[in-house]
């Protein structure tokens, strides 16, 4: 009996290690809220959705397969030849037979080899082609939201779902299936090879899978919770850093680099300590499995040497020096793909995860959709009126109140009011932005909701008081991707609007480099190109949002002289808080806290006398103040 006190030994240290294991395992069992398995869509369903991907390239996937099997001969095949080769050796021996064994071992290798290569090139190209498809799907989708809808979601999340989530799809479609499916088979056939040549020395393996089934079900739990952990960390820190970048103009003001140095730290710290346990699961799930492939082989190497020394014979088969050789190699081929399989499996399920979270931007229901029998808009007149228009944001909370005018074709109208009075949500409900809640807003007669939305917004062109400049060069950012313009085309449209004053005098005219949001742009420059584009795009009706604030007295000089030729081109919905920009206008509709109060051109609301009076005397006596006082200086 004491022969075999090393086996006890080693069944002892492995039966605590897993004692210790399921007290862990139990220990956070009821903690799913809290270690982040908030899953909802079930596995089943994220196939299906990925396969449709997939479905196209099925042929691709079946040749990868065939290969596959063919490469799995080696794992099977080799360690059986290794043994005949060492019995060989050991017996008569001949020079012929050995080369025979060889050259198939070669052979073998060789095939396995060029078929893993093959596996690897087709799965690469596949899977590419199938996450730029889905990329470019969301990316499509994303920009079918309302402008609700983008304001809810922070843009390092989408920046997120678009790179590091497809990034962990494509890991799936390059890799993990197929190896997942290669492994299994691996496990089988090694198996069936084992019995075949030992049955008795099988079992003996065998006794050990079922620790390594628990050691692998309680290691897929630390690990989900590790990678979900990662993702939400990094997700964390990405939206931190978008929003953070984009304002650090604003940091640098208040002198608060310290206060956003100690916020990035503390976001990176907790991803740190996120990947240092997704390292530790790894880094005691690796060794514990190699403790039982160790022991394993150290069982095989026992009871296999001390029954060849015995008598040749172990549980009633002979046993030769080639058996206890290809057995320990098949014990590694059996091993190695088990251990494999668990972490496959893991990432597998990090790739749902994330696949989950891409089609839960996918299945947001865009706010402003298309009706089923909404028409395409082929020519604008200009006519607007709104009727009884009612809108909010929050529930309940009216930022229009049943607001009802008319604009005629070709009219320059202009919204006055305080700030939060609806001025820029009248535009934005123009242009289908958003959703109006009750009434009507009819484009020549017709109501917007009943006209495609692209095919409304193709009419307008929308000069903001921010203008946003795409990296890129001049010319890209006034086209915005319009196809059949000529160079000459830009040009006169630049000189129409003045622009022409500053690209003139840059080195490389319209392939001037446009730096991230146009920063190597003064405002007044940036707002000039917002018109060049506008014009460029021919639109029956511009909008104007205040568009000459914060402007420099020389640059405003250029932009009053191209909203005095834009008036002459259609219709021209115009919000602006410097009155003097706006007396001429054929229309002054005054608004006060979502209601309009007054209309009329400037002489008619003048001589009311009402809130546009006070309105304009107020700005007129600040701006004569400003006047004494800088020449007092």
């Amino acid at each position: 009996m004491h022969d075999y006190y090393p086996l006890l030994l080693a069944g002892g240290i492995i039966g605590l290690i897993s004692v210790i294991l399921i007290v862990a395992f139990a220990m956070i069992k009821d903690k799913k809220q809290a270690i982040g398995f908030d899953r909802h869509m079930k596995d089943g369903e994220i196939l299906k959705r990925l396969m449709h991907y997939a479905k196209p390239y099925a042929g691709k996937f079946i040749f990868v397969g065939f290969i596959v099997l063919i490469g799995i001969a080696y794992d099977v095949v080799s360690p059986m030849l290794i043994g005949r080769i060492t019995d060989l050796i050991r017996a008569d021996f001949e020079l012929k037979p050995l080369f025979l064994l060889v050259g198939t071992y070669a052979s073998i290798l060789i095939v396995s080899m060029i078929c893993t290569y093959v596996q690897a090139i087709v799965l690469q190209k596949v899977g590419q082609r199938i996450i730029s498809v889905m990329r470019e799907d969301l990316f499509t989708h994303i920009e079918s939201l309302s402008h609700e809808q983008m304001n809810s979601i922070p843009v390092g999340k989408l920046v997120t779902r678009v790179t590091n989530d497809t990034n962990a799809i494509s890991l799936m479609f390059t890799s993990l299936l197929v190896n997942l499916v290669k492994n299994a088979f691996v496990i089988l056939g090694v198996f069936a090879a084992m019995v075949a040549l030992n049955y008795e020395l099988t079992l003996m393996v065998l006794c050990f899978v079922p620790f390594i089934v628990l050691f692998t079900i309680i290691f897929r739990k630390f690990a989900r919770r590790a990678y979900r952990r990662v993702k939400d960390r990094t997700t964390d820190i990405n939206t931190y850093l978008s929003e953070n970048l984009s304002g650090i103009k604003i940091t640098q003001i208040f002198n608060r680099e310290g206060e956003k140095l100690r916020d990035f730290t503390d976001k990176s710290n907790r991803l740190g300590k996120a990947k240092r346990e997704q390292i530790l699961v790894f880094g005691i799930f690796r060794p514990l499995v190699y403790m039982l492939y160790i022991s394993s082989v150290l069982c095989l190497f026992f009871l296999g040497g001390k029954g060849y020394l015995d008598g040749a014979v172990f549980l009633g088969q002979t046993l030769e020096v080639g058996t206890i050789v290809s057995f320990y190699m098949y014990i590694n081929k059996f091993f190695n793909p088990i251990q494999e399989l668990a972490e496959q499996f893991n990432w597998l399920q990090s790739a749902f995860a994330s696949a989950e979270k891409v089609f839960t931007i996918m299945d947001i229901v865009p706010a402003l959709r298309d009706a089923p029998d909404a028409i395409e808009l082929t020519e604008v007149r200009g006519e607007i009126e709104f009727k009884h228009v009612w809108f909010s944001y929050i529930p309940d909370e009216w930022v229009l109140k049943d607001v009802s005018f008319r604009v005629n074709p070709n009219d320059t109208v202009a919204f006055v009011g305080a700030t939060g009075s609806g001025k820029t949500t009248i535009l934005s409900l123009i242009c289908r932005n958003y959703e109006f809640q009750k009434g009507e807003i009819l484009i020549d007669g017709v109501d917007i909701r009943k006209i495609k939305a692209a095919s409304l917004r193709r009419h307008f062109g929308q000069m903001l008081q921010d203008v946003f400049l795409f990296s890129g060069t001049i010319r890209s950012n006034i086209l915005l991707g319009l196809d059949g313009v000529s160079d000459d085309e830009v040009l006169a449209a630049c000189r129409y609007v003045n622009a022409d004053h500053f690209i003139d005098r840059l080195e490389h005219g319209l392939d001037e480099i446009v730096r991230e949001r146009g920063n190597n742009f003064s405002a007044g420059q940036r707002q000039l190109l917002s018109f060049a584009r506008t014009i460029i795009h021919k639109p029956a009706v511009m909008i104007l949002d205040e568009a000459t604030a914060n402007i420099d007295t020389e640059t405003e000089v250029l932009i009053q002289d191209s909203l005095e030729k834009m008036m002459n081109i259609g219709t021209m919905l115009i919000v602006a808080h410097r009155l003097s920009t706006i007396q001429h206008a054929d229309n002054i509709i005054v608004l006060n806290k979502g209601e309009v109060v007054e209309q009329g051109n400037h002489q008619e609301l003048l001589e009311q006398k009402g809130r546009y009076y006070a309105l304009y005397t107020l700005q007129f006596e600040k701006e004569r103040l400003q006047k004494e006082a800088r020449a007092d200086a």
